[in-house]
């Protein structure tokens, strides 16, 4: 039997994405000293998304945030995952991204690349409502999974009270009671005394 050529794209892009379970992170699992990987991370960002969108300000479009938080990381298959608060290489969309982007979401056919393609894009803006919610569920779940962990990658050198409140002031553009949690737990993280206040 011959297969579309649709298809076997499709099927080649599944493959290709499988790598993004060997991309480890800097923050470990909760309560635990395993480092997670992109595809735990992703998946997790969905779960949450299902469960906190009616959290957010605005109304959010949940299968989009969901496609959103399941892809924004693809890149890294190519661009590897810089660290939040790396000091010397910026966290921000980078050129290296983009071409990773173009490359492995181009596997597919036409159609489905240039979804994918304005879909990154948007969440990388941060713009619309769905990219916001999505950006807070990216920026939470680190935060519970260092509180959980004695401060985590809290205790890296350079990170402290300041870098930390900034990196997840993005929560409260998207959710007021998701900022008033995260701002507690940062809170809280200092004075348990394992994040540092300059």
């Amino acid at each position: 039997m011959d297969f579309s050529d649709k298809l076997l794209k499709q099927i080649e892009f599944i493959k290709e994405i499988d790598k993004i379970k060997y991309i480890q992170r800097k923050t470990k699992l909760f309560n635990s000293d395993r480092p997670e990987n992109d595809a735990e991370h992703s998946w997790h960002l969905a779960l949450m998304a299902m469960v906190l969108s009616e959290h957010a300000n605005q109304s959010v479009d949940l299968l989009k945030v969901i496609k959103m938080v399941l892809i924004h990381d693809i890149v890294e298959i190519d661009a590897g995952d810089t660290f939040i608060y790396d000091a010397e290489k910026n966290h921000n969309n980078t050129a290296a991204e983009r071409i990773a982007a173009q490359r492995i979401f181009g596997i597919l056919p036409t159609e489905q690349t240039e979804e994918l393609i304005a879909l990154w894009e948007e969440f990388e803006a941060g713009q619309t409502h769905d990219a916001k919610f999505a950006r807070a569920m990216d920026r939470l779940e680190p935060l519970l999974q260092n509180s959980s962990n004695n401060g985590g990658t809290w205790n890296e050198p350079g990170v402290n009270y300041e870098k930390v409140y900034a990196k997840k002031s993005v929560i409260k553009d998207s959710s007021t009671v998701l900022w008033e949690y995260a701002e507690k737990l940062i809170d809280t993280g200092v004075m348990r005394g394992i994040l540092k206040k300059n």
